[in-house]
């Protein structure tokens, strides 16, 4: 059983004059949001539950899809007061089995990893946190990650590394319990927690997949990002098989 975490809560400011009146992950790409497309590429490799951190908007995420989504059950984790990536994870993570590997997604970005080769990778090296990481040539907009040779992550930010973190992570959710982060405080995952869990000792390995990445942060990525995600199903099916 494995439980995916969806980071959906962000504003989504940069979005906001393509999708002005919607939540990033509700953006519709070819008549169907964006996170029906995510969820549906992972529910094929066998995630069985859902948990979605929302905040903005939350509404029209929980109001489209309700409590299941092609049978799989959906859980909602509703920020307070925004909370940043680290302070949405560690609130939506409080309830998951400590030890047990959770997959972890932004709302906003789809990367087609094996969750299969993630997860043993993860294990093989008996990781806190496995990041999935792509090829990119475009050091303006994606920082590096150094990665060694044994599959391991020698630095976090690496200007000149030619690997970027992909946003799709396999982590142990007792990881968290390093950050000494009280509940409800705003943190970020990449600032913030990242950092101290590697102070702390944790292992962080990482994988290299050459499947396809689109971030829709941004417009230009949006409108282009039909091309990349799977063909679409009619739009309507999405609640009937929401149930």
């Amino acid at each position: 059983m494995t439980t995916a975490i969806i980071l959906a809560g962000g504003l989504g400011t940069r979005l906001r004059s393509a999708v002005p009146d919607l939540p990033k992950p509700m953006a519709p790409i070819a008549g169907r949001p964006f996170l029906a497309h995510q969820m549906e590429h992972w529910i094929a490799q066998g995630v069985s539950r859902f948990v979605l951190s929302v905040g903005y908007r939350h509404e029209a995420i929980s109001g489209h899809f309700g409590r299941r989504y092609r049978g799989v059950p959906l859980d909602y984790v509703v920020e307070p007061a925004p909370l940043g990536t680290g302070g949405a994870l560690a609130l939506a993570a409080a309830g998951l089995p400590r030890g047990e590997y959770a997959l972890l997604l932004n709302g906003d970005t789809y990367f087609d990893v094996p969750l299969r080769e993630l997860r043993a990778h993860a294990r093989r090296h008996d990781a806190d946190w496995c990041f999935s990481l792509f090829r990119h040539d475009d050091a303006a907009r994606y920082m590096g990650v150094g990665l060694g040779r044994d599959g391991l992550i020698t630095a976090l930010r690496s200007p000149t590394a030619p690997l970027a973190n992909g946003g799709v992570y396999l982590f142990r959710p007792a990881a968290l319990d390093a950050t000494a982060l009280a509940p409800g405080q705003a943190a970020s995952l990449e600032n913030d927690l990242f950092p101290r869990l590697v102070a702390a000792g944790q292992r962080f390995a990482g994988l290299e997949s050459r499947g396809a990445f689109i971030d829709i942060g941004v417009p230009a990525d949006y409108h282009r990002a039909a091309s990349v995600l799977p063909t679409a199903r009619a739009p309507e099916t999405d609640h009937a098989l929401a149930g």
